[in-house]
């Protein structure tokens, strides 16, 4: 009796290590109040949060007009954009950023699509097929990912609300994961997919 007590203990103690591990560490959120808003200035920027903060954390996500936008710091530069790839909806905070052919670039977790920090360019390495000895070569898919102008001011890291006026192929994701209210950042089951 002794031992399916000990056993069974065993295997929950091993399922909340499970679900520890496959929920991840939380996105860290500065700036945000309790409702999940972050604060506007009279300008009409939006507060993020403290210089120092973000440049300890490297990445931050914030709610921005409902939308979740991540604010990367990078070899001594803020950038922002809508924290969803352009692709599939992948979680971009999750991402490693890589230098590719001189510029800053994040990688998506989930499918290793290529967006430059800078200009929210789609990357993809090809070849010309028509050169005697074709080598691959970065090229651009043109602005796939909205970006998000940063400012600092007085120690703290602000961005302008965005202009909707023009589309990128990123707002599909924003406005889906806004509109569900899942802001999680794990991949959907098929089952979730197909809905």
């Amino acid at each position: 009796m002794l031992d399916i007590l000990i056993l069974s203990l065993h295997f929950f103690i091993c399922f909340l290590i499970s679900v520890a591990i496959w929920r991840g560490p939380k996105d860290v959120d500065l700036g945000s109040s309790s409702t999940g808003t972050v604060e506007t200035e009279p300008d009409g920027l939006i507060l993020i949060g403290k210089e120092d903060d973000i440049k300890k954390s490297r990445r931050v996500t914030a709610k921005v007009d409902g939308r979740e936008i991540v604010v990367f710091y990078h070899k001594g530069k803020f950038h922002a954009m809508d924290s969803r790839c352009y692709h599939e909806g992948g979680p971009l905070p999750l991402g490693e950023i890589e230098d590719i052919d001189g510029q800053a670039c994040i990688v998506c977790p989930w499918h290793k699509f290529v967006i430059t920090l800078e200009t929210g360019e789609g990357l993809y390495e090809g070849i010309n097929p028509l050169e005697p000895s074709p080598t691959p070569k970065w090229q651009s898919k043109g602005v796939k990912q909205r970006i998000h102008k940063v400012t600092t001011n007085n120690g703290n890291v602000y961005v302008s609300p965005p202009d909707l006026s023009v589309s990128f192929d990123s707002d599909y994701f924003a406005e889906k994961y806004k509109k569900s209210g899942d802001l999680g950042m794990e991949k959907p089951s098929d089952s979730q997919a197909a809905e």
